[in-house]
């Protein structure tokens, strides 16, 4: 199943690491939801979920977890081998 984020929501600052809730939609049943990035991660990681975000034009880049020297986990995406700032792009709620 690969759910397309929707929405984020920051605290803290304004960089990827700072994202911390991600509103999500399943365009496969049509369910929906808000989870946190540490959910987001576990599942992407432990039960080989799949993210990904889509522009106006229908072009998507997926969802990645990136592991930091230090720190928490954190979520960006990436598009044809460059990483990208999808993300920080959607509506913040």
């Amino acid at each position: 199943m690969a759910i397309r984020i929707t929405a984020i929501r920051l605290s803290g600052g304004t960089a990827h690491q700072h994202i911390v809730r991600l509103g999500w939609t399943n365009p496969a049943d049509g369910n929906s939801g808000e989870n946190s990035r540490a959910e987001i991660v576990a599942w992407i990681e432990n039960q080989n979920g799949a993210a990904y975000v889509e522009d106006s034009r229908g072009s998507r880049a997926t969802v990645a977890v990136v592991t930091p020297p230090s720190g928490e986990k954190y979520l960006r995406t990436h598009a044809d081998g460059i990483w990208t700032d999808n993300l920080l792009a959607l509506p913040q709620g």
